[in-house]
């Protein structure tokens, strides 16, 4: 996401009401597009009054710099387990428990460690490539299907420019740590990324760029999250177009956590929405309405038995034991990501 997009988000959440009447009416919520299933909002707008407006972010690096802006306005974010670690010890998110979100008593404690005392177990699931179904026939089955791919896929792929998953792939693939912090690693994992540079398209997140006339109907393979693919063959318009696939190396595991903004001024209210859209019956509706799989462990009784058996939604347990976690990573690697990243997404545009 440009610069200027982040700040106009930023704007857009922290402007105020046009009626000053209406200034507590307004709840900034700051999520991926196509993330929640809009009628539990609908619902919670019924209920109280309160309508919840969405701004998007497509990276976890655009997400966290309009967090991190004093600003900014947002009420309740969406992030991931790292994020609310990190954010919470910061003093930037609420500290979460039983007693101001009561729902949280309905998830284990195996899944409310992983937000670290700062969100609610939001929806998880595993990194891997997402592709056309018309014109990839063979479903991808190992990294080098995306980062050595055949010449058709010349000028016809989707990374993504976060600074931490964007790696993911070539660590993978290399038997390395996703979590890699040493100079040694990261040139090896920048070789792997820039010799696969010059197949690729974009490193605009692939629901961003699908979205894209000029571009979308061009990419034919990309980097992207388990459930990603409902969202593309919506936007498409086309049933099982696009279709995804765990590389056999293994991948990471991800679980995003729903937060609350310590400077919301509406920090009350905003408790009330995460404990509404976390308990168990709206929990299991958002699963059941994004195909994603929920960690709230009464609403697995809503979700119907054919979507809990369905490895394409409930991760397959010998693709989760293959599967690393994200950790934080020490600042030194986070520049240094972010300038492989930016030299790369250089080299494409001076081509």
């Amino acid at each position: 996401m440009r610069k200027s997009v982040l700040i106009a988000a930023a704007m857009a959440l922290s402007a105020p009401s046009a009626s000053p009447a209406h200034a507590h009416s307004v709840l900034n919520l700051l999520i991926w597009e196509a993330y929640i299933d809009e009628a539990i909002l609908k619902d919670w707008t019924a209920e109280t009054g309160v309508e919840v407006r969405q701004t998007y972010y497509d990276s976890g690096d655009a997400r966290d710099e309009v967090l991190s802006d004093p600003k900014s306005g947002v009420d309740v974010v969406v992030t991931g387990e790292n994020g609310a670690k990190l954010f919470g010890n910061r003093g930037i998110l609420t500290a979460l428990g039983t007693e101001n979100v009561p729902s949280l008593a309905e998830y284990d404690d195996s899944w409310t460690r992983r937000c670290g005392g700062y969100g609610v177990p939001y929806l998880w699931g595993t990194m891997g490539i997402l592709y056309r179904s018309d014109v990839i026939t063979t479903a991808p089955s190992s990294w080098a299907d995306l980062l050595q791919p055949a010449e058709p896929l010349r000028d016809h792929i989707a990374m993504y420019q976060d600074h931490h998953e964007a790696f993911v792939p070539a660590l993978v693939m290399l038997g390395k740590s996703i979590n890699a912090s040493d100079d040694d690693t990261l040139k090896d994992a920048y070789r792997v990324m820039k010799d696969q540079a010059p197949f690729v398209l974009t490193y605009d997140y692939i629901i961003t760029s699908i979205q894209n006339p000029e571009i979308g109907p061009q990419v034919h393979m990309a980097l992207g999250y388990s459930g990603d693919q409902h969202v593309l063959n919506d936007k498409v318009g086309a049933e099982d177009l696009w279709r995804y696939a765990v590389p056999r190396e293994g991948t990471q595991s991800w679980l995003d956590c729903m937060a609350v903004s310590e400077r919301s001024p509406r920090k009350a209210l905003a408790l009330k929405l995460v404990d509404h859209i976390a308990k168990a019956a709206n929990a299991a509706r958002n699963s059941v309405a994004l195909a994603m799989p929920t960690a709230n462990r009464e609403a697995l009784a809503f979700v119907p038995a054919a979507m809990r058996d369905d490895p394409a939604v409930y991760t397959a347990p010998d693709i989760l034991d293959r599967s690393q976690y994200q950790q934080e990573l020490t600042t030194e690697s986070v520049q240094a990501r972010r300038r492989i990243i930016s030299s790369l997404v250089q080299f494409r545009d001076s081509r």
